[in-house]
């Protein structure tokens, strides 16, 4: 079956294009189109085994795709490891967060990165540039030299995303950013989000918690077994229809509606 590309939009930063993703004989992402915007919360959901995993491996650069584009700020690209996709202009924040505990706040912030002045470590700047950039993302850290063990969960990855964000990133990736934390910690990671988004970020939202997705996202784009199965405006859509998507119950839950919206007409009439 031959797959017509769909034309990139305007504002599109990330454009996937017919990806896929083969391991032996198993088809793990088979023709994904996926446009991702400037100044946008797109979140990717899907139930477990529905590609999610490998798509974003596969855009941070850790797998190289089979077939397929990737469009990125109007150009084709390919991207052939993780440091190419940093140098590209994507981050990802994976799940483990990848922090060291006895270090603090700034060292992992400049982990690999560090600013020098001459060959002596300038402390000063990078403490500094830490407070200002923890500042923009109201992020509620008590100070930036206390190690990173001592923080709460939600801290934990506010200093894992603002790390993120030294590279002047385009497209920022979260992988289950709020899993296990708890109420509070999960709305102040939700609130980090929405900073990402008014810098005008594209940001790349996976979680399985569908209250998170629909309080912060902005469209939603649904896996299932590998392939593209919709993807929905927050504004105009439902929890139940995107959980249909999900389950592939979306024909049964349309039809559904379609029926129901039928007898509710030919009862007012």
């Amino acid at each position: 079956m031959t797959v017509t590309p769909t034309p990139v939009g305007t504002g599109t930063v990330l454009a996937l294009r017919g990806i896929s993703k083969r391991f032996g004989a198993v088809q793990a992402l088979k023709n994904i189109e996926l446009d991702v915007r400037a100044g946008e919360v797109l979140a990717l959901v899907g139930d477990n085994g529905a590609g999610k995993s490998t798509l974003v491996k596969t855009i941070a650069g850790v797998y190289t795709a089979d077939d397929g584009t990737m469009v990125f700020d109007g150009r084709e690209v390919r991207v052939g490891s993780p440091a190419e996709a940093q140098q590209l202009g994507i981050a990802t924040v994976f799940q483990d967060l990848a922090l060291c505990d006895n270090l603090d706040v700034v060292a992992n912030l400049y982990l690999g990165r560090e600013l020098r002045r001459g060959r002596v470590l300038d402390e000063v700047e990078m403490e500094r540039s830490s407070w200002e950039l923890l500042r923009q993302l109201s992020a509620k850290i008590p100070s930036v030299r206390i190690p990173v063990a001592s923080l709460s969960g939600g801290q934990r990855q506010t200093v894992a995303i603002a790390r993120s964000l030294l590279g002047d990133p385009k497209v920022v990736m979260l992988d289950e950013p709020t899993a296990a934390l708890g109420v509070a910690q999960t709305a102040e990671v939700l609130n980090l989000v929405e900073r990402l988004r008014e810098r005008g970020l594209a940001v790349i939202l996976i979680s399985h918690n569908m209250a998170d997705v629909m309080a912060v996202a902005d469209r939603v784009a649904v896996l299932r077994l590998g392939r593209n199965n919709g993807v929905f405006t927050v504004s105009e859509t439902k929890t139940q229809d995107i959980i249909a998507a999900i389950t592939g119950a979306t024909d049964n839950a349309v039809s559904e509606r379609a029926a129901r919206r039928t007898r509710e007409e030919g009862s007012v009439s």
